[in-house]
């Protein structure tokens, strides 16, 4: 690295790592109209949902995080003719996360270490990256991805449908900022204690403009200006004070969207502290919101679920690795997650039946 600008400077960084410019991978890898128009149309209808407007249930289903590009591709072609034969009662977002925050240390993800092996070609993440989201759509599903990273969204952000904020950040200014900017919906989780109203928070503050400092197209550092999200909703997910998936919790948090004058819409995820984690457990958790949404709780406008083709998780370092088995969190069967969205749609359907409290 060079020597440092400042004697006092940078005294506990190693290196540094150029990046290409956005605007130059984005020229390398262009989305073309095809892509284009999936992402347009996918966004419209997810922001449609949350605000009431289609009766559909958002469903945003996949791997905890992608490690494996050939699986995750395998994952999309399974999951095309299933959305399309619900999409009449779901609207149905693939859920390609790359970037995976940590509670202390650990693999963060296929941008920032696409190897899994601790030599974080970033680089090389980042096209890898932008190459699959491209591939998903190309199977003509839209993508949801969690944005952790400031500056990581300049290179994938076109292709996203659906947003993240996750439960270590929603009180993150950071973040806020970021979802100000973000050109699709955005769901704030509830913190990792279970404040919902650290969401709601986030939600409030990513609706208004903001100045920070991030890069341009080019990779300069730059001053960002935003025009606000109007688009953020709240996602409940348990926390350390237990889950909050159930009925009682779904009112108490809908009362406080009312109280923060938001729409009363929100999406539940079933697996992290809602299920402890646990993907036999996440089934479970899932078949109970169902219920709650076939009573006729139209609060509840999405659902989130871990899913992938083998069911549980694996460490990395294992060899070989299992394929379609997540190296994160554990996640359903591909056989489970079919299951619960036919049931899930079916919900949608007696929910169609019952007359509005």
């Amino acid at each position: 690295m060079s020597e440092p600008q400042s004697p006092t400077g940078d005294l506990r960084v190693t290196g540094f790592q150029p990046l290409v410019p956005p605007a130059r991978m984005l020229a390398e890898l262009p989305m073309d109209e095809e892509h284009a128009a999936l992402v347009r149309d996918s966004r419209a209808e997810v922001r449609r949902i949350m605000a009431g407007e289609d009766d559909r249930l958002l469903v945003v289903v996949g791997p905890c995080s992608v490690h494996d590009p050939v699986a995750a591709l395998d994952y999309a072609r399974r999951l095309r003719p299933v959305a399309d034969e619900l999409r009449d009662d779901l609207a149905i977002v693939m859920r390609v996360y790359f970037e995976k925050p940590r509670t202390t240390v650990g693999w963060k993800g296929l941008i920032n270490d696409p190897g899994l092996d601790e030599t974080f070609d970033v680089r090389r993440g980042l096209r890898i990256a932008r190459e699959l989201l491209f591939e998903v759509l190309g199977a003509g599903l839209p993508v949801g991805c969690e944005f952790l990273e400031p500056i990581s969204p300049q290179y994938i952000a076109d292709t996203v449908s659906w947003g993240a904020i996750g439960a270590r950040t929603p009180e993150s200014q950071v973040h806020r900022q970021l979802a100000s900017g973000l050109s699709m919906p955005v769901g704030f989780k509830n913190a990792t204690s279970g404040d919902v109203q650290a969401a709601i928070d986030g939600c409030t503050a990513a609706a208004h403009g903001h100045v920070f400092f991030g890069v341009d197209h080019d990779g300069r550092a730059a001053a960002v200006s935003t025009a606000g999200n109007p688009d953020c909703h709240v996602i409940l997910r348990g926390g350390s004070a237990g889950p909050n998936y159930g009925p009682d919790h779904v009112r108490d948090a809908l009362a406080l969207l009312h109280k923060a004058q938001l729409p009363e819409r929100l999406v539940i995820d079933a697996s992290h502290g809602n299920s402890g984690k646990d993907h036999e457990r996440q089934a479970v958790v899932t078949r109970e919101i169902a219920q709650q949404i076939a009573g006729g709780q139209r609060g509840i406008a999405g659902v989130m679920l871990e899913s992938f083709l083998v069911a549980g998780r694996q460490d990395i370092g294992a060899t070989p690795l299992v394929y379609g088995q997540s190296v994160t969190d554990a996640c359903m069967s591909w056989e489970t997650t079919t299951d619960l969205l036919s049931e899930l749609a079916a919900a949608v359907r007696a929910r169609r039946t019952t007359v509005p409290a």
